[in-house]
Order: structure tokens, then C-alpha cells, then sequence
């Protein structure tokens, strides 16, 4: 039943996305991990405290989740649909990710790079200031290319598998991560634990949507056999494990070069170039971005999808 629920919060995630007003449980969920971080993160044994503080969020949001899902579907296997449904529709990004990425577009196509520069800043870490159009392209296109997985074909993979139930402990790992999970000073140890729960949680998802990516429209004349071991070369380059894997695919499909310099509070460093420069990154290449970002999630949701039920089906009675 429950991949009814998903494939109905997918397409109701496409339709309507976050409402501006909707309380969104990410929210509740970063409010709690600042407050165990306020209180848990100084002092001896930060790698245990971040441990417990990893654990104890996830399997708060997971408990909560079921017991919500749970108790729904005693009511009616209506209500519980309909819960579930919403619960898996909050947890995708296909909408606010379309909308995240062309209100830079947007500007850039009103020759407004100041107001194209503000927006990256939105959605990136890095310095954005002086960034010229091809570098607030890149920027996008290398956000879009992760969050494909990040924000939809990996929560995808979790409820595929385990429901509302599965995509929300995946959203509590993801927000661990984007919280905590930083090699600084200040996270280094606390959040290395849910750092590397993160790159597990992501390691399967990333891949199968990297390697999806690679069907969608080719911009360039180099054919699969040659995009795909050029994929599996240049994934590898990327500081994340899983990262790479989206941002090599994107680069090969479209025909551009990701990665290079980038700014970080000041400090620059340099991030392995992934593609071939076969054309000059442009503000087109947003929207070609978004659009891989849908056929990707939907090729992911039917083929994952298709084989967990093949795998579920009780064929011996038949």
C-alpha cells in the first residue's frame, strides 16, 4: 500500500511543493539538533556526544513518523493513505528545487547579476560577490545535480523501501549532516559521526541516480559507452563520496565543466574539474538541469520502485 502513498506524494510534491506557511518539520527537526548541539558540543568526548546526538534524533523522528503512520491506518486504510501521502510529499524537494534555481536563472536573464549573485548565496555555501555568469551557473547546476539525489531520489529510495517511516529517518540523517556535519573546528568531531551516516545513506541512491542521469537527453556526440567510464572516472575526484557521482553526470550529459575555484569565507580552494568544456556554461543550462532533475526522479521512482515490487510480489501463490 505504501507505494501507493509514495507515488501520489511525488506527484503532489510536483504539483504543489512547500506551501511558504506550512510548518515544515525540517524546521522542528534543526531547532532540536541546534539545541543539542548548544548543550552537547564542548568539552571531552564531542565524537560520543555527537554519536548520541545523531542516534537519539533519528530515532525520535522515526518513532514519531511510525506512530503517526501507524495509527492513521487503524483509523482507515483511506486516512492512513492520505497521511502517508503527505508525510512522503513534505519530504521531497522537486518543486522548491525547480523554484530555487530559476529565481537565479531569473535574474541572470534580466542581465541582473548582482540580484543572480544574492540569489546563489541562497542555495550555496560560497562566496558569491564577485562571481561572473558562468561561475553562478555552475553554482546552480552543481546544487541542482546534488539535490537531485539529496532532496528527492534518495529520500525516494528510503520510502520506496520502508514508507514515510524510512524517508523521514533518511531527512533526519540529511539534516544532521547539513547541520553539524562540517570539518571545522567547531564539528569536527561532534558531527563526524552523523557525517558518515550520511555518506552510507546516500552511497546506494547517489549511484543508481548518477548512473539514471546518464539516459536522459545527451547534449554532446560522445556516446554512452564513453560518458559513462568517463562517469565513473571523474565521480571519484569529488571531496564527497557520493557527490561526485551526480555532478560527473550532469557534466558528461550536457556537455560542460563542473568544478574548479570556489570561495569559502574568504578562502579559496580548487575542486577537481569534472566534464569536458564542450560548451561554455550558460544560463540555459539551469533549466537543462531542472529538467534531468524530473526525468531522473520519476526513471527512479518507476525502476526502483518497479523492482521492489517485483521483489515483494508473493509470486508463489500464484
Amino acid at each position: 500500500m505504501h507505494m501507493i502513498a509514495v507515488i501520489l506524494g511525488q506527484l503532489l510534491d510536483l504539483i504543489i511543493g512547500d506551501p511558504p506557511k506550512f510548518p515544515h518539520p525540517i524546521k522542528w527537526i534543526g531547532s532540536f539538533i541546534a539545541w543539542l548541539s548548544k548543550i552537547l558540543n564542548s568539552g571531552r568526548f564531542r565524537i560520543m556526544k555527537g554519536a548520541f546526538t545523531a542516534l537519539l534524533v533519528i530515532a525520535i523522528v522515526t518513532t514519531i513518523t511510525f506512530c503517526i503512520v501507524t495509527l492513521s491506518y487503524k483509523v482507515n486504510i483511506f486516512v492512513g493513505l492520505f497521511v502517508e501521502m503527505i508525510l512522503i510529499a513534505i519530504g521531497l524537494a522537486q518543486k522548491s528545487l525547480k523554484e530555487a534555481a530559476m529565481v537565479v536563472y531569473d535574474a541572470l536573464d534580466k542581465c541582473d547579476l548582482d540580484e543572480a549573485r544574492l540569489k546563489l548565496s541562497w542555495i550555496v555555501g560560497r562566496d558569491t560577490e564577485h562571481l561572473d555568469e558562468p561561475e553562478i551557473v555552475r553554482g546552480v547546476v552543481e546544487t541542482v545535480s546534488e539535490n537531485t539525489s539529496d532532496g528527492v531520489t534518495a529520500p525516494l529510495f528510503y520510502a520506496i523501501l520502508f514508507g514515510a517511516t524510512g524517508l523521514w529517518a533518511y531527512k533526519a540523517i540529511n539534516t544532521l549532516d547539513s547541520m553539524i556535519g562540517y570539518k571545522n573546528e567547531t564539528y569536527m568531531e561532534f558531527g563526524k559521526v552523523a557525517a558518515r551516516l550520511d555518506d552510507a545513506a546516500n552511497f546506494i541512491p547517489s549511484r543508481i541516480t548518477g548512473f539514471l542521469l546518464l539516459f536522459t537527453k545527451n547534449k554532446t556526440n560522445r556516446n554512452f559507452v564513453e560518458r559513462f567510464k568517463r562517469w565513473l572516472v571523474d565521480a571519484k575526484k569529488h571531496p564527497s563520496p557520493n557527490s561526485g557521482y551526480l555532478e560527473a553526470a550532469t557534466a558528461y550529459q550536457l556537455g560542460i565543466q563542473l568544478g574548479g575555484y570556489n570561495t569559502y569565507k574568504g578562502i579559496t580552494s580548487f575542486r577537481a574539474h569534472m566534464g569536458l568544456p564542450e560548451q561554455t556554461l550558460q544560463k540555459n543550462h539551469i533549466k537543462d538541469a531542472i529538467t534531468q532533475m524530473f526525468i531522473v526522479s520519476w526513471l527512479f521512482l518507476f525502476i526502483v520502485g518497479g523492482v521492489f515490487v517485483a521483489i515483494s510480489f508473493p509470486w508463489s501463490e500464484l
